[in-house]
């Protein structure tokens, strides 16, 4: 299950970790976001070999959705390196999810 993550731990697990990151932007309020939830945990477990999941809920880390420009969500922005290489915006089938993930590994 994808862990949460605060501003305060943000750049040094991200930057820190030796896996690809996976951070899913999202707020309880938001429907398309509780979709997805489930989608996220599974592949945090599936593909927890190659990938770190962590969630972000936008309304207590206001501060890294202002910082990573999230204006829809659930966002998820995967991170190489401590950087973002690639951003998917919106619920998607979980097939579709794991298809940008494989191409962006």
């Amino acid at each position: 299950m994808a862990q949460a993550i605060t501003a305060a731990e943000f750049d040094s697990v991200v930057s820190g970790s030796d896996k690809p990151v996976l951070v899913d932007f999202w707020a309880s309020w938001c429907g398309p976001c509780r979709a997805l939830g489930p989608v996220v945990d599974e592949i945090s477990r599936e593909m927890a070999d190659r990938l770190t999941v962590y969630k972000c809920n936008v309304d207590d880390e206001a501060d890294l959705a202002t910082r990573f420009r999230i204006v829809s969500i659930p966002t998820l922005i995967l991170f190489k390196g401590g950087q973002p290489v690639h951003t998917m915006i919106g619920n998607m089938p979980k097939a579709t999810l794991v298809g940008e993930l494989e191409a962006n590994l």
